[in-house]
């Protein structure tokens, strides 16, 4: 369950280490695994593309919070983690990290093709 003010790292290389989540699209108050939101960049790398206080859409790949799937497994990952999009593509070159398989459902083709490895 990621909220409002949420801190999460970046699983991309696009320039950005970590965002903070400053809300999540459409009605809802909550985002879980392959929901869209709305960050600003917290810390960033010197160099990349992405800069510090810059206001970026990024989709969630990754949640601490057990994700309970139809087949009756539970998965939970070791962090929070999202990668930043422009128009359902990401802007990064590489995703860095497992990737939760619900993003394939969600249509984002791209980062699954990018990711190392889905679970």
């Amino acid at each position: 369950m990621i909220i409002q003010y949420t801190n999460l790292n970046v699983a991309d290389n696009s320039g950005a280490k970590s965002i903070q989540v400053i809300q999540v699209y459409g009605k809802k108050r909550v985002a879980y695994v392959g929901s869209k939101v709305i960050a600003t960049v917290k810390s960033a790398i010197v160099n990349g593309t992405i800069k510090k206080k810059e206001k970026v859409q990024a989709v969630i790949v990754r949640q601490k919070f057990p994700i309970k799937r139809k087949d009756g497994t539970v998965v939970k990952f070791d962090d929070n983690a999202a990668v930043i999009i422009k128009d359902k593509l990401p802007v990064g070159t590489r995703i860095i990290g497992p990737v939760a398989l619900e993003i394939k459902e969600k249509g984002y083709q791209k980062i699954v093709s990018l990711a190392g490895e889905l679970i």
